[in-house]
């Protein structure tokens, strides 16, 4: 689908696509180490592994319908930049509001605080970043976004299992401590919002006609509302990373010990980020190439694999560390496929008048997912671990199957 000129940069690494990642880069620093912190913060206060996937599903899903609304808004306005910024914010101060609670209520209102800013700020961020490059590059722009993200999401758990394990050594770590660690946690995410306002240029878009938002729905082409199924169905089955590390802590404590296998899950954790930020940037290159949605559709059904495996951890007692090793890099490598190539795929399904709403859309989609995902998951875990990691895989595979054969079409 032809872009108009106005806004795009003919070389893609610009100060726009360097600002954006540096941007992402200080904000996950700050968010994944306090997603790293987490469990082991609320396991702390007593809550049970229901409570961690209620908590991200309820967030994940009011983050979801704030992205649409934000989109279809953006749409609308001369300039983007300055609720990006207020997102940007909103999602530091989140760590310090979770570093008081007591219980549950005061992290899922600190978690909902947290997610309404990242609603906001992102498919406002992923339209700025798809003016401001070329559409033959459009999956390299977005890799080395992600891959800047990701660095960030490599550092901020290590810190935090570094600190964790210093403080394990010192007989520090108890709830004190805790609180004062996911405080910190805030500054990253309060140094993103200062770059996104001081180094990010955004000229000012013309005004387009303003449109209803049911009549701008309607006039989303089919194969995006096809696309979007897809990614629906994948995402019911995508839970969040925070489950991931409970499982592995869980699994590895009783050869571990409680604290050892915490600190194991946080280094699993960064490993997955590794790969993650790795496969971000030649997961673009290859989609520029031979189809966005091609290697997305591929990267769905290989995830299948991870929540298969669990099940036969929880079912067999398997414990093994290079297992999970495995579990935990096979998960980054398909989540930087596809949160590189979602994006990509969006951009060239949606017609640039109705951009941010397109990425809004996508947005709602997978935080309802995340939200159904995270909370089944939760909820079944209670029950039976393989009966949560069960959903999960069969999710997983009808999105593959969705946008496979729309990637044929």
């Amino acid at each position: 689908m032809p872009d108009s000129p106005a806004h795009q940069d003919p070389h893609w690494l610009n100060r726009t696509v360097w600002g954006m990642a540096l941007t992402s880069f200080f904000s996950d620093l700050g968010h994944e180490a306090q997603s790293t912190l987490l469990p082991t913060f609320l396991a702390a206060l007593g809550c049970p592994p229901l409570v961690l996937g209620a908590v991200e599903g309820i967030a994940d899903a009011a983050s979801s319908f704030i992205k649409l609304g934000a989109g279809w808004i953006s749409d609308r306005l001369p300039r983007r930049k300055p609720i990006v910024v207020v997102g940007y914010a909103a999602t530091g101060i989140a760590s310090a509001i979770i570093s008081l609670a007591q219980g549950w209520p005061l992290i899922l209102g600190g978690k909902l605080f947290g997610w309404a800013g990242r609603g906001i700020r992102g498919p406002l961020r992923d339209a700025m970043l798809t003016d401001a490059i070329p559409q033959e590059a459009r999956g390299r722009a977005f890799g080395f976004h992600r891959a800047g993200d990701t660095l960030g999401a490599i550092l901020g758990p290590l810190g935090v299992v570094l600190v964790l394990g210093r403080g394990s050594s010192h007989g520090w770590v108890g709830l004190p401590f805790l609180r004062t660690l996911m405080f910190w946690t805030m500054i990253p995410g309060l140094i993103a919002a200062g770059i996104m306002a001081w180094v990010i240029r955004e000229k000012d878009r013309p005004r387009i006609r303003q449109v209803a938002l049911r009549h701008a729905l309607a006039q989303m082409p089919n194969p995006f509302r096809r696309y979007l199924t897809g990614v629906g169905l994948f995402g019911a089955g995508d839970f969040a990373h925070t489950l991931l590390i409970l499982a592995a802590s869980q699994l590895l404590a009783p050869v571990h010990g409680p604290m050892r296998a915490a600190a194991l899950g946080g280094l699993l954790y960064v490993w997955h980020n590794t790969v993650y930020a790795a496969a971000a940037y030649p997961a673009g290159h290859l989609g520029d190439k031979i189809g966005h949605s091609r290697i997305l559709g591929g990267a769905y059904a290989i995830s299948t694999l991870v929540p298969l495996t669990l099940i036969g951890c929880f079912v067999r007692g398997w414990a093994s560390l290079p297992l999970f090793v495995a579990i935990f890099g096979l998960a980054g490598l398909v989540n930087g496929i596809q949160d590189t190539l979602e994006g990509a795929t969006t951009a060239n399904l949606v017609p640039e008048e109705h951009r941010g709403l397109g990425f809004g859309l996508l947005g709602a989609v997978n935080g309802f997912g995340d939200f159904l995902s995270s909370l089944a998951v939760g909820a079944l875990w209670t029950l039976n671990p393989a009966l949560g990691f069960g959903f999960a895989a069969l999710m997983m595979a009808l999105g593959a199957g969705v946008v496979l054969s729309g990637a044929r079409a």
